[in-house]
């Protein structure tokens, strides 16, 4: 029985058993395109054996969290089929459960409008659940968080809502919701995307930042949501932009003040939301000591997995500083700091550097890919050179600002 299993029958605390955890797995991720044209962004392949969403997924198997449920929208095959197959553990028996909900459109005939309309279109849910606190989580995010800290902390201050929030740069804020708290980390102010949000104080150019995780009381959400949506128009029915600003001053707002799990001074925390990022973020896993710990058994990543042999290296292939997922084989090649997910054949010859390779990739004999990411199951010719001349890549490709050339899905050369 794997770790996941056996903690699924854990008795559960009466303050986890009344919570209802709500993910919010809609959304297009369009800067993330061509990789989120036929899939949601969180159920984007990252770091070779996962997917985005299973970082949050984890997160609240390890926290204790196990009255899930899944709110899509967005191209949700893949990920519809990536939850059912591979997080169908939880005992449903002992009300423990992980599950998807598409939209709810009530006869309207929308989509979502906004992370508050998501959650207001499935007010029944909530009727029929009947949950104590409400947990709002993105399932976009790559992090490792105890969400059971956060709730204790909301519980013990008597908050209305509790906002997870993370330290940045100044320089970021419009990047972000920003925060301001008083001494006892009760929120004054909370404003969105700013140019220049306010400043921690005692710390110069660092900002308080919201990372939308929302603990709520149901009573004050259900109301709140109620509220929001009788202004029609007049609101954008989102969380950072209508429903915070308007409670901060009228409710008990805390902020929860996001630590690494094992005391490091800065906590891991990406919205892998361009290319850029989300390659940044994979090499990063590269690294001898990499910020993301995917190997720390007291905090492990789940997700489906597949039935492959081992990984395999022959005739005399040569990899460094890599990471290679079950069943690819690397016959010849060369592959240097770079990401190989499972099912890959690496041909002879073949030199594959700085590069994420999904998913069934098959690499031609003398194929030479460097800086790129390329999608499930394409097959590179032999002899084919990807990132090497980036003009000739743009007539046929993707290529990010940095220069990151991304092979779509099944390409056909």
């Amino acid at each position: 029985m794997t770790a996941a299993i056996s903690q699924a029958f854990t008795p559960l605390t009466t303050e986890l058993r009344d919570t209802l955890t709500l993910i919010l797995a809609g959304g297009a991720g369009s800067r993330l395109k061509p990789l989120t044209t036929a899939r949601a962004k969180p159920a984007v392949p990252f770091g070779g054996a996962y997917r985005i969403i299973d970082f949050t997924l984890s997160n609240c198997i390890n926290s204790g969290l196990r009255r899930i449920y899944v709110l899509t929208q967005y191209q949700a095959r893949s990920l519809d089929e990536h939850i059912r197959f591979g997080w169908n553990f939880l005992p449903r028996r002992l009300e423990q459960f992980i599950s998807v909900r598409p939209p709810h459109h009530q006869g309207l005939g929308k989509w979502y409008e906004g992370t508050a309309d998501a959650i207001f279109h499935n007010f029944d849910t909530l009727q029929s659940e009947r949950p104590r606190h409400v947990v709002i989580l993105s399932g976009d995010h790559i992090y490792s968080m105890d969400y059971g800290r956060m709730l204790r902390e909301h519980i013990e201050s008597e908050a209305a809502l509790t906002i997870g929030a993370v330290r940045i740069d100044a320089k970021d804020s419009g990047q972000f919701g920003i925060l301001e708290t008083n001494e006892n980390g009760r929120a004054l102010s909370f404003e969105e995307k700013p140019e220049h949000g306010k400043e921690l104080p005692g710390d110069p150019g660092v900002c308080l930042a919201s990372m939308g995780i929302y603990i709520f009381e149901t009573d004050e959400l259900v109301r709140r949501l109620q509220e929001d949506a009788d202004l029609g128009a007049e609101s954008s029915h989102d969380f950072g932009k209508d429903i915070i600003p308007r409670m901060i001053g009228e409710s008990p707002v805390y902020v929860h003040h996001f630590t690494d799990l094992h005391g490091a001074p800065k906590p891991y925390w990406r919205d892998v939301g361009t290319i850029d990022a989300y390659y940044d973020a994979n090499l990063d896993l590269c690294n001898l000591e990499p910020q993301l710990n995917l190997y720390d058994l007291e905090w492990p990543i789940y997700t489906l997995w597949h039935n492959n042999p081992p990984a395999k290296t022959v005739l005399n292939a040569e990899v460094a500083d890599s990471m290679l997922c079950s069943g690819a084989v690397v016959s010849g090649g060369s592959v240097k700091r770079s990401i190989v997910s499972d099912r890959c054949v690496l041909s002879e010859g073949s030199r594959v550097e700085e590069s994420v390779i999904f998913s069934g990739v098959r690499i031609g004999e003398g194929a030479k890919l460097k800086r790129a990411i390329v999608d499930k199951w394409t097959e590179i010719p032999p002899g084919t050179e990807i990132g090497y001349d980036l003009e000739a890549d743009r007539e046929r490709f993707t290529v990010s600002d940095s220069g990151i050339v991304v092979v779509p899905p099944g390409y056909r050369f």
